[in-house]
């Protein structure tokens, strides 16, 4: 599954991130990497993905949401 298909409230594991080198070495900067755990905020239809990862909000346009890879994690895989 890909993060754009991430329901509101739910954590995923990133599983990869197949993006352009450029951004995917910016999205590492943030903290968004193979194996880090995000939290899907508001996926509406329109406009952009808000999700948190390292204890940060941050918002995603779809374009990079359709290129990280997730799976669902269960509750007490949790770390937050």
């Amino acid at each position: 599954m890909v993060l754009k298909e991430g329901k509101n409230h739910h954590t995923y594991k990133v599983l990869s991130i197949h993006i352009e080198p450029q951004l995917e070495r910016r999205l590492e900067s943030l903290g968004l990497t193979e194996g880090s755990l995000i939290t899907v905020l508001n996926n509406e239809k329109k406009g952009a993905l808000t999700a948190r990862f390292r204890g940060t909000r941050f918002a995603l346009g779809k374009r990079i949401a359709d290129n990280i890879e997730i799976a669902e994690v269960k509750t007490d895989e949790q770390n937050y």
